[in-house]
């Protein structure tokens, strides 16, 4: 959404919601990270082309999200 006004951006995430409150999957690419994390509910991370690993909303945090964007492994 970057370059998007904020009403569009507003209207964007409220059709997000809405679709996944109707049970539809929604993918979000985004380097955001605020973004990705309020609207997420799993977030995966890929470096270099690889999964490098997937995190529930409840652990997902920018320090685990940025360990995994640069090839590093989470640790718990």
């Amino acid at each position: 959404t970057r370059g998007i006004d904020v009403g569009a951006k507003a209207e964007i995430y409220r059709l997000i919601s809405f679709l996944a409150s109707e049970g539809m999957a929604v993918i979000m690419i985004s380097s955001e990270l605020p973004e990705v994390l309020g609207m997420s509910d799993r977030v995966m991370v890929m470096h270099e082309g690889e999964l490098m690993g997937t995190l529930d909303r409840a652990d997902a945090t920018q320090e685990k999200v940025m360990h995994l964007a640069s090839g590093l492994p989470v640790v718990h």
